[in-house]
Protein backbone atom coordinates (compact mmCIF):
# COMPACT_ATOMS: atom_id res chain seq x y z
CA UNK A 1 0.00 0.00 0.00
CA UNK A 2 1.38 3.39 -1.02
CA UNK A 3 1.85 6.00 1.66
CA UNK A 4 3.17 9.54 1.74
CA UNK A 5 6.82 10.09 2.48
CA UNK A 6 7.70 11.62 5.82
CA UNK A 7 9.79 14.79 5.85
CA UNK A 8 12.87 12.81 6.86
CA UNK A 9 12.31 10.31 4.05
CA UNK A 10 11.82 13.06 1.46
CA UNK A 11 15.02 14.77 2.61
CA UNK A 12 16.85 11.46 2.50
CA UNK A 13 15.65 10.90 -1.05
CA UNK A 14 16.69 14.39 -2.08
CA UNK A 15 20.03 13.86 -0.36
CA UNK A 16 20.64 10.79 -2.51
CA UNK A 17 19.37 12.55 -5.64
CA UNK A 18 21.83 15.46 -5.36
CA UNK A 19 24.69 13.20 -4.28
CA UNK A 20 25.20 14.57 -0.80
CA UNK A 21 26.82 11.75 1.10
CA UNK A 22 26.65 11.66 4.88
CA UNK A 23 30.39 11.08 5.19
CA UNK A 24 31.14 14.12 3.04
CA UNK A 25 28.71 16.36 4.86
CA UNK A 26 30.07 15.30 8.22
CA UNK A 27 33.44 16.82 7.37
CA UNK A 28 32.32 19.63 5.11
CA UNK A 29 33.21 23.18 5.52
CA UNK A 30 33.37 26.15 7.79
CA UNK A 31 30.67 28.81 7.86
CA UNK A 32 30.68 31.34 5.03
CA UNK A 33 29.74 34.97 4.85
CA UNK A 34 26.78 35.98 2.71
CA UNK A 35 29.15 37.53 0.19
CA UNK A 36 31.12 34.30 -0.17
CA UNK A 37 27.98 32.29 -0.76
CA UNK A 38 26.76 34.80 -3.31
CA UNK A 39 30.03 34.48 -5.15
CA UNK A 40 29.97 30.69 -4.96
CA UNK A 41 26.43 30.68 -6.38
CA UNK A 42 27.74 32.23 -9.57
CA UNK A 43 29.48 30.57 -12.50
CA UNK A 44 32.90 30.40 -10.85
CA UNK A 45 31.93 27.29 -8.86
CA UNK A 46 30.66 25.54 -11.98
CA UNK A 47 34.08 24.14 -12.72
CA UNK A 48 36.03 24.67 -9.53
CA UNK A 49 35.80 23.66 -5.87
CA UNK A 50 33.65 25.88 -3.71
CA UNK A 51 35.52 28.68 -2.07
CA UNK A 52 33.44 28.42 1.07
CA UNK A 53 30.65 26.36 2.54
CA UNK A 54 27.75 27.01 4.83
CA UNK A 55 27.89 25.63 8.36
CA UNK A 56 25.75 22.52 8.79
CA UNK A 57 22.40 22.88 10.46
CA UNK A 58 21.85 21.24 13.80
CA UNK A 59 19.30 18.77 12.40
CA UNK A 60 18.20 17.17 9.17
CA UNK A 61 15.00 19.19 9.08
CA UNK A 62 14.90 21.89 6.36
CA UNK A 63 14.75 25.55 7.26
CA UNK A 64 11.16 26.74 7.59
CA UNK A 65 9.73 28.08 4.34
CA UNK A 66 9.92 31.84 4.45
CA UNK A 67 6.87 33.46 2.95
CA UNK A 68 7.41 37.12 3.81
CA UNK A 69 9.87 38.51 1.30
CA UNK A 70 11.59 41.87 1.30
CA UNK A 71 9.50 44.20 -0.84
CA UNK A 72 11.13 44.06 -4.28
CA UNK A 73 11.64 47.14 -6.39
CA UNK A 74 9.29 47.39 -9.37
CA UNK A 75 10.58 44.90 -11.91
CA UNK A 76 12.09 46.38 -15.05
CA UNK A 77 13.64 43.38 -16.81
CA UNK A 78 13.82 45.12 -20.20
CA UNK A 79 16.56 47.77 -20.43
CA UNK A 80 15.47 51.12 -21.83
CA UNK A 81 15.85 51.36 -25.58
CA UNK A 82 15.33 47.61 -26.03
CA UNK A 83 11.57 47.22 -26.52
CA UNK A 84 10.01 43.79 -26.85
CA UNK A 85 8.53 43.13 -30.33
CA UNK A 86 4.76 43.46 -30.45
CA UNK A 87 4.37 39.83 -31.54
CA UNK A 88 6.08 38.64 -28.36
CA UNK A 89 3.76 40.75 -26.19
CA UNK A 90 0.67 38.89 -27.38
CA UNK A 91 -0.70 35.85 -25.54
CA UNK A 92 1.13 32.77 -26.87
CA UNK A 93 -1.77 30.34 -27.43
CA UNK A 94 -1.39 26.57 -27.84
CA UNK A 95 1.79 24.58 -27.09
CA UNK A 96 2.49 24.43 -30.82
CA UNK A 97 2.15 28.19 -31.15
CA UNK A 98 4.44 28.68 -28.15
CA UNK A 99 7.05 26.34 -29.67
CA UNK A 100 6.90 28.25 -32.95
CA UNK A 101 7.32 31.54 -31.12
CA UNK A 102 10.33 30.21 -29.21
CA UNK A 103 11.89 29.05 -32.49
CA UNK A 104 11.39 32.51 -34.00
CA UNK A 105 12.94 34.18 -30.94
CA UNK A 106 15.90 31.79 -31.07
CA UNK A 107 16.55 32.54 -34.75
CA UNK A 108 16.22 36.29 -34.23
CA UNK A 109 18.49 36.13 -31.18
CA UNK A 110 21.21 34.36 -33.19
CA UNK A 111 21.10 37.10 -35.82
CA UNK A 112 20.57 40.25 -33.78
CA UNK A 113 21.55 39.88 -30.11
CA UNK A 114 23.80 42.87 -29.33
CA UNK A 115 25.88 40.76 -26.97
CA UNK A 116 26.02 37.28 -28.50
CA UNK A 117 26.67 38.45 -32.07
CA UNK A 118 29.78 40.31 -30.91
CA UNK A 119 31.01 37.99 -28.14
CA UNK A 120 34.05 35.85 -29.01
CA UNK A 121 34.55 33.60 -25.98
CA UNK A 122 32.08 30.89 -26.98
CA UNK A 123 31.71 28.22 -29.65
CA UNK A 124 27.93 27.70 -29.65
CA UNK A 125 24.88 29.63 -28.56
CA UNK A 126 22.75 28.08 -25.82
CA UNK A 127 19.20 29.36 -26.17
CA UNK A 128 17.05 27.15 -23.94
CA UNK A 129 14.93 24.02 -24.10
CA UNK A 130 11.99 22.18 -22.60
CA UNK A 131 8.22 22.14 -22.65
CA UNK A 132 6.89 25.29 -24.36
CA UNK A 133 3.92 25.33 -21.98
CA UNK A 134 5.80 24.31 -18.82
CA UNK A 135 4.45 25.25 -15.39
CA UNK A 136 8.02 25.77 -14.12
CA UNK A 137 10.79 27.73 -15.82
CA UNK A 138 14.30 27.39 -14.37
CA UNK A 139 16.67 30.30 -15.06
CA UNK A 140 20.46 30.23 -14.65
CA UNK A 141 22.91 33.01 -15.41
CA UNK A 142 24.97 31.76 -18.38
CA UNK A 143 26.29 28.62 -20.13
CA UNK A 144 29.45 26.94 -18.91
CA UNK A 145 32.04 24.90 -20.77
CA UNK A 146 29.91 21.75 -21.11
CA UNK A 147 26.87 23.74 -22.25
CA UNK A 148 29.01 25.65 -24.74
CA UNK A 149 30.15 22.37 -26.30
CA UNK A 150 26.68 20.82 -26.38
CA UNK A 151 24.63 23.89 -27.26
CA UNK A 152 22.17 22.97 -24.49
CA UNK A 153 21.57 24.52 -21.05
CA UNK A 154 22.61 22.69 -17.88
CA UNK A 155 24.29 19.55 -19.24
CA UNK A 156 27.52 19.49 -17.19
CA UNK A 157 27.84 18.46 -13.53
CA UNK A 158 25.55 21.30 -12.45
CA UNK A 159 23.07 20.20 -15.09
CA UNK A 160 23.08 16.67 -13.76
CA UNK A 161 22.31 18.03 -10.30
CA UNK A 162 19.49 20.17 -11.67
CA UNK A 163 17.97 17.11 -13.34
CA UNK A 164 18.20 15.20 -10.06
CA UNK A 165 16.51 18.07 -8.25
CA UNK A 166 13.74 18.04 -10.85
CA UNK A 167 13.30 14.29 -10.42
CA UNK A 168 13.11 14.74 -6.66
CA UNK A 169 10.10 16.97 -7.34
CA UNK A 170 8.43 14.13 -9.23
CA UNK A 171 9.05 15.74 -12.64
CA UNK A 172 11.21 15.12 -15.70
CA UNK A 173 13.50 17.53 -17.49
CA UNK A 174 11.13 17.56 -20.47
CA UNK A 175 8.29 18.70 -18.17
CA UNK A 176 9.98 22.05 -17.44
CA UNK A 177 11.66 24.80 -19.44
CA UNK A 178 15.32 25.72 -18.80
CA UNK A 179 17.12 28.87 -19.94
CA UNK A 180 19.85 31.33 -18.96
CA UNK A 181 20.07 35.10 -18.84
CA UNK A 182 23.02 35.00 -21.27
CA UNK A 183 22.96 32.68 -24.27
CA UNK A 184 26.73 32.57 -24.80
CA UNK A 185 29.50 31.47 -22.44
CA UNK A 186 31.38 34.33 -20.78
CA UNK A 187 35.19 34.17 -20.85
CA UNK A 188 36.51 31.87 -18.09
CA UNK A 189 32.90 31.40 -16.88
CA UNK A 190 32.89 34.76 -15.12
CA UNK A 191 29.67 36.41 -13.98
CA UNK A 192 27.66 38.28 -16.62
CA UNK A 193 28.56 41.95 -17.04
CA UNK A 194 25.83 44.64 -16.98
CA UNK A 195 26.21 45.47 -20.67
CA UNK A 196 25.96 41.77 -21.56
CA UNK A 197 22.78 41.41 -19.55
CA UNK A 198 21.36 44.58 -21.14
CA UNK A 199 21.99 43.14 -24.59
CA UNK A 200 20.97 39.51 -24.10
CA UNK A 201 18.51 39.70 -21.21
CA UNK A 202 15.50 40.92 -23.24
CA UNK A 203 15.53 37.64 -25.15
CA UNK A 204 15.00 35.81 -21.85
CA UNK A 205 12.05 38.13 -21.24
CA UNK A 206 10.63 37.00 -24.59
CA UNK A 207 11.15 33.36 -23.61
CA UNK A 208 9.22 33.93 -20.39
CA UNK A 209 6.41 35.61 -22.32
CA UNK A 210 6.27 32.71 -24.77
CA UNK A 211 6.19 29.97 -22.11
CA UNK A 212 4.24 31.94 -19.46
CA UNK A 213 5.04 29.47 -16.65
CA UNK A 214 3.17 29.54 -13.37
CA UNK A 215 6.45 29.69 -11.41
CA UNK A 216 9.99 30.83 -12.26
CA UNK A 217 12.82 29.28 -10.25
CA UNK A 218 15.97 31.41 -10.37
CA UNK A 219 19.22 29.55 -9.79
CA UNK A 220 21.90 31.63 -8.08
CA UNK A 221 22.54 35.32 -7.58
CA UNK A 222 22.94 36.71 -11.12
CA UNK A 223 19.75 35.10 -12.44
CA UNK A 224 17.82 36.23 -9.36
CA UNK A 225 19.03 39.80 -9.64
CA UNK A 226 17.92 40.04 -13.27
CA UNK A 227 14.55 38.31 -13.00
CA UNK A 228 13.58 39.95 -9.71
CA UNK A 229 15.15 43.33 -10.57
CA UNK A 230 16.90 43.42 -7.20
CA UNK A 231 20.36 43.84 -5.74
CA UNK A 232 19.55 41.65 -2.74
CA UNK A 233 22.04 38.80 -2.31
CA UNK A 234 20.94 35.21 -2.84
CA UNK A 235 21.52 34.27 0.80
CA UNK A 236 18.96 36.86 1.89
CA UNK A 237 16.38 36.41 -0.85
CA UNK A 238 16.36 32.64 -1.41
CA UNK A 239 13.31 30.83 -0.18
CA UNK A 240 11.16 33.98 -0.28
CA UNK A 241 8.42 34.42 -2.86
CA UNK A 242 9.15 37.22 -5.31
CA UNK A 243 7.39 38.25 -8.50
CA UNK A 244 8.27 38.89 -12.12
CA UNK A 245 6.38 41.74 -13.72
CA UNK A 246 5.91 41.53 -17.49
CA UNK A 247 6.79 44.55 -19.64
CA UNK A 248 4.12 47.13 -20.38
CA UNK A 249 1.56 45.97 -22.93
CA UNK A 250 2.25 42.26 -22.50
CA UNK A 251 -0.71 39.89 -22.41
CA UNK A 252 0.78 38.05 -19.47
CA UNK A 253 0.07 38.10 -15.73
CA UNK A 254 2.81 38.63 -13.16
CA UNK A 255 4.58 35.37 -12.34
CA UNK A 256 5.67 34.03 -8.95
CA UNK A 257 9.44 33.63 -8.56
CA UNK A 258 11.28 31.33 -6.14
CA UNK A 259 15.00 32.13 -5.84
CA UNK A 260 17.27 29.29 -4.74
CA UNK A 261 20.92 28.30 -4.89
CA UNK A 262 22.60 27.36 -8.15
CA UNK A 263 22.96 23.56 -8.53
CA UNK A 264 26.74 24.01 -8.71
CA UNK A 265 26.67 25.48 -5.23
CA UNK A 266 24.65 22.51 -3.99
CA UNK A 267 27.13 20.20 -5.71
CA UNK A 268 30.15 21.79 -4.06
CA UNK A 269 28.70 22.64 -0.65
CA UNK A 270 28.00 19.37 1.13
CA UNK A 271 26.04 20.53 4.15
CA UNK A 272 22.74 19.56 5.67
CA UNK A 273 21.78 23.23 5.78
CA UNK A 274 22.17 23.89 2.06
CA UNK A 275 20.49 20.62 1.11
CA UNK A 276 17.58 21.34 3.44
CA UNK A 277 17.20 24.93 2.22
CA UNK A 278 17.11 23.94 -1.44
CA UNK A 279 14.57 21.19 -0.83
CA UNK A 280 12.48 23.64 1.21
CA UNK A 281 12.50 26.00 -1.78
CA UNK A 282 11.51 23.26 -4.23
CA UNK A 283 8.83 21.99 -1.89
CA UNK A 284 7.44 25.53 -1.80
CA UNK A 285 7.25 25.51 -5.60
CA UNK A 286 5.33 22.23 -5.53
CA UNK A 287 2.91 23.68 -2.99
CA UNK A 288 2.39 26.78 -5.15
CA UNK A 289 1.42 24.47 -8.03
CA UNK A 290 -0.87 22.38 -5.86
CA UNK A 291 1.45 19.38 -6.05
CA UNK A 292 2.93 17.18 -3.33
CA UNK A 293 6.31 15.41 -3.16
CA UNK A 294 6.38 11.96 -4.76
CA UNK A 295 4.87 9.12 -2.72
CA UNK A 296 6.76 5.99 -1.86
CA UNK A 297 6.11 3.02 -4.12
CA UNK A 298 4.91 -0.18 -2.48
CA UNK A 299 7.81 -2.09 -1.00
CA UNK A 300 10.23 0.82 -1.39
CA UNK A 301 12.51 1.55 1.53
CA UNK A 302 12.64 4.94 3.26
Amino acid sequence: MNDRLTVAEVLSRFDREVGLEETVRATGGSSATAAAVDAASGPVVRGAPARASVAPASSAEPSPQRIHAPAPAPARPVPEGRPIPAASLRAPGSPGERAARLAEIEARHAETCPHCTTATGHTRLVFGEGAPDADILFVGESPGEAEDRAGRPFVGPAGEKLEEMIRAMGLRREDVYIANVLKSRPPEDRSPMPDEVAGCGPFLVEQILAVQPRVIVTLGGPATKFVCATETGITRIRGTWQRWLPPAGAECPEIAVMPTYHPAYVLHTYTMQVRGEVWSDLRGVLAKLGRTPPVRAEGQGG
